[in-house]
């Protein structure tokens, strides 16, 4: 059995000027515009359906009247002013903690930086109240260290206990973006200054620093926007400072005031959506390159201890308070009341484990799994429509796939809320078409199982979609073109050849998926119903009532769960690409 270079073969095939290559060329072109219009309508229904709700809810008599106090209102300039400025602190705080831990991490030598990188991503797979519960344990008015080591009365509640959290909680989110961006840096740069005599300083301040100018604003931009974005933490800890995101659950699940909480929303909604436009449409296009074209040599590591040391002591002292956290957690789950009563107990797993906690552990995974593959598909579909396929209008596309992410989970979850609480018809002719029947409330279908996993696939997406492109932005397009010249259609080239090439990209977006269904909860808590019982919901609902034990069991188990299934699908997808990679070496 021969292979062929594919390039050779598109090269080596007649020009498709036949009718028979005709003929081809327009199946594919049918084929491309078939799956362009079912993913358009797929996200017409996940994302842009809601937010027409939000929008028309938001602008009825009821919802004007609570815009128009944003600007006379003091109360709600001052919630406007509360999450602008927790914003900016989140996002300058976390975006300087992303930084040192990335610059320790690629430019300083040091033993066992696996461990240091995955320490640093623990709190990606982390429940929401995983940092916030843990916080109030150590350094509330109560806490461990704050009353029972310092003798201290001090709240952590409302702004600062919230940015403690909120940083601690979305730093691995700079942390990944400067790591990659340290790692592609040219290191002749380095032994360039080296060579003109500039110290290690100089050539941090002078070299490094400005060619990572784009990936400051980029994380600062993110943090921004996850954190006016965030209902959890606010929940818990936030105390009577009040935030977009707070204020619009309290307005439906308090007031039951439905058009208030869409006008609280779309005010939420103009900042992230805005912030995120920025981020995608100037930042990504902001081009830092160096003219050496790929990195050459080996990269300059700091060996100097005047330097390590110092920049290893930050970078440990701040995993350090991680570790701490979640041994705190850990240690809670086994103990009656952390603090107070330490002693060893079973009681809380005994209480997860049993009713309603076990419940919400088989929907949540059950949900979860469901949603995950899709979204991996669709996310791999949709990078490969805006990379290869679709030439106008890609951006656009490329834009409402991102939507998942840009829109607030609280935005998306009212917005469903609002949407789908009847059933999705529309009048054509004097004809009713029915698309979708009730998924929320009190006549959902699966008790509002199906608007949940529409929910996980809409938010996990964004990062399937963003790997897959970039994955496909490094493969040559004469792969394609062989197969199409060869008479391959469209989707038949994307399943048997592209989505195998981009397997390492489906992989990521898959963990993704699975780790933020599992974790969510901003999107989702207005639309669980009784029937259907979600992990996330029930872990607030411990913590509200002032049972952190049972809590910290949650997020045990959750952690348990989530890391468990991304080692299950990683080592899947792996052990087949291994099988293939066997199979074609003994052809």
């Amino acid at each position: 059995m021969t292979t062929s270079n594919p390039a050779a073969v598109a090269a080596a095939v007649p020009s498709a000027q036949t009718p028979r290559a005709r003929g081809r060329r327009k199946a594919l072109d049918v084929s491309t515009v078939v799956v362009v219009a079912v993913v358009v309508v797929l996200l017409a229904i996940l994302i842009l359906y809601p937010l027409a709700a939000i929008f028309g809810q938001a602008f009825s008599p009821e919802g004007t009247s609570v815009i128009a106090t944003v600007l006379t209102s003091a109360v709600n300039r001052q919630i406007v002013m509360n999450t602008f400025i927790l914003g900016v602190l989140v996002g300058v705080l976390g975006t300087v903690l992303g930084f040192l831990l990335a610059y320790v991490q690629v430019k300083v030598a040091f033993k066992n930086k696996r461990l240091f990188h995955i320490l640093c991503l623990l709190p990606v797979v982390s429940p929401p109240f995983a940092v916030a519960t843990a916080i109030i344990t150590l350094l509330g008015r109560r806490g461990i260290i704050t009353h029972g080591l310092l003798g201290l009365e001090t709240s952590i509640y409302g702004l600062p206990g919230l940015t403690l959290v909120l940083v601690l909680s979305f730093f691995p989110v700079a942390y990944m973006n400067f790591k990659g961006m340290l790692e592609n840096l040219d290191p002749a740069l380095d032994d360039a200054s080296a060579n003109l005599g500039a110290s290690g300083w100089q050539t941090f301040w002078k070299v490094t620093l400005p060619m990572l100018v784009p990936g400051f604003a980029a994380s600062f931009l993110l943090l921004f926007v996850e954190a006016i974005a965030d209902l959890a933490n606010p929940l818990v800890i936030g105390g009577d400072f009040t935030v977009l995101a707070s204020r619009a659950y309290i307005a439906i699940t308090g007031e039951y005031d439905v058009a208030a909480g869409a006008a609280y929303s779309l005010v939420l909604l103009m900042p992230a959506v805005l912030v995120f436009v920025v981020q995608q449409y100037w930042v990504s296009r902001t081009s830092t390159v160096t003219v050496t074209g790929k990195p050459a040599g080996k990269p300059r590591l700091i060996h100097d201890p005047r330097g390590r040391i110092p920049l290893l002591v930050v970078g440990v002292t701040i995993l350090a308070v991680v570790v701490g956290i979640y041994l705190t957690v850990i240690i809670g789950a086994f103990t009656k009341i952390l603090g107070v009563n330490n002693e060893f107990t079973l009681d809380n797993f005994r209480y997860v484990l049993s009713g309603i906690g076990n419940e919400s552990i088989l929907d949540t995974t059950l949900l979860a799994i469901i949603a995950t593959p899709i979204a991996g598909v669709l996310g791999m579909v949709m990078a490969w429509l805006i990379v290869r396929k679709v030439k106008r209008g890609s951006g656009l596309l490329d834009f409402l796939g991102m939507l998942g992410l840009a829109v607030p989970g609280t935005v998306v979850g009212i917005g469903y809320a609002i949407a789908f609480n009847t059933p999705l018809r529309f009048t054509i002719g004097g004809t009713t078409i029915q698309l979708l029947p009730a998924l929320g409330g009190g006549a959902a279908i699966f008790g509002g199982a199906m608007a949940i996993v529409m929910v996980y696939i809409i938010r996990s997406l964004p990062s399937g979609q963003r790997s897959g492109i970039a994955a496909l932005q490094q493969i040559d397009p004469s792969i394609d073109e062989a197969a199409a010249s060869l008479g391959a259609e469209s989707f038949t080239t994307f399943r048997t050849i592209t989505l195998p090439l981009i397997r390492p990209a489906f992989l990521a977006g898959l963990i993704y998926a699975f780790a933020r269904s599992m974790t969510t909860l901003s999107p989702i808590i207005f639309i669980t119903t009784p029937s259907t019982k979600i992990m996330t919901k029930q872990i607030l609902a411990e913590v509200d009532a002032g049972r952190f034990g049972n809590a910290f069991a949650f997020c045990v188990l959750l952690l348990l769960i989530v890391v468990t299934v991304m080692g299950a699908m990683s080592l899947l997808l792996r052990g087949r690409n291994d099988v293939r990679t066997q199979n074609g070496a003994g052809a």
